[in-house]
């Protein structure tokens, strides 16, 4: 089973010759969610090995360019490789009006629907659910409405154990039911138990994504325990004032949210060009949260 997240840009504003803009893909069992679109994501997708043909939904916290610049060119190429299922976009009113513009100049029609799906800036809400995970979204608080997002394993069917299917003599018919949950009642009306047929499941992964974001503690409760936060730092501590004018976070405010959220793990990113090198962010964080790694691109995390 796979849960993993794979960082394809970590840079704010500007990219640097080392470092894309914003973009998270996210693996859920070989289903995937593309958490913003900045300039040249579809170029790390490839590199990266993301299936186009798996990727139905992308959640777009805001609408500045760094990260939604990358969205034409992604939809064009999915159009150019002959897609036809619904591509779903999570996302600011606005962003309908701007891509229909955009795509109206290029396309008389394309192969595929595009589903527009509005966030609420204001509160949380429940945006995607199926078999597999729930999306939430709620507000961060940057310049321009703004929307963190979580996202969350459900538990999948328990496992089978097989020493048992064959003492039991149970008929595949039955095991559906029984990784269901369900007790197996034998011809003779004796019942067998489901915890002796089967191995517990693992508890669902979870993962946050917030940015762009000042310091707020009011989403801390939306992520509760959550066992992979993204939170942006895109100033260290000695900038902390340039922080506060653009509506920024600082490592260490990064740190104070992953600690107040009793996150499991922290990934700092979203750092300005000025940085060359972020271990100076790494270590203000970390003194904080300690287990705080810097997002880089290419980098695959498994909660």
């Amino acid at each position: 089973m796979v849960f993993s997240v794979t960082v394809l840009g970590s840079s704010s504003a500007l990219p640097t010759s080392n470092r894309y803009l914003t973009a998270h893909v996210l693996n859920v069992h070989e289903r995937f969610f593309l958490i913003d679109c900045g300039e040249g994501t579809q170029f790390q997708l490839r590199k990266y090995k993301a299936k186009f043909s798996q990727l139905n939904h992308i959640f777009i916290t805001h609408l500045h360019g760094d990260h939604i610049f990358g969205l034409p060119g992604l939809i064009s190429s999915f159009n150019l490789l002959g897609r036809k299922h619904d591509l779903h976009i999570y996302a600011h009113t606005s962003l309908e009006t701007i891509l229909k513009q955009f795509l109206s100049n290029f396309f008389t029609d394309l192969n595929f629907k595009i589903i527009y799906h509005a966030l609420n800036h204001d509160s949380n809400q429940i945006i995607f659910d199926n078999a597999l995970l729930t999306v939430e979204s709620f507000p961060l608080k940057h310049r321009i409405p703004t929307c963190g997002f979580i996202f969350r394993e459900k538990l999948g069917l328990k496992n089978i154990r097989k020493d048992m299917l064959e003492f039991h003599k149970i008929p595949v018919s039955e095991i559906l039911s029984i990784k269901k949950g369900n007790d197996f009642i034998k011809p003779d009306g004796a019942v067998v138990p489901n915890s002796h047929l089967t191995l517990d499941r693992e508890p669902g992964k979870s993962y946050a994504f917030c940015s762009d974001t000042a310091y707020l503690e009011d989403f801390v409760p939306y992520i509760k325990d959550v066992d992979l936060l993204y939170h942006e730092a895109t100033f260290s501590d000695q900038d902390s004032e340039r922080a506060k004018e653009t509506f920024h976070s600082t490592a260490s405010q990064a740190a104070n949210i992953a600690k107040l959220s009793n996150a499991k793990q922290l990934i700092i990113g979203h750092f300005s060009a000025r940085y060359k090198d972020v271990t100076l962010l790494v270590d203000q964080a970390r003194k904080i949260f300690p287990n705080t790694t810097a997002a880089v691109e290419g980098m695959q995390i498994t909660p």
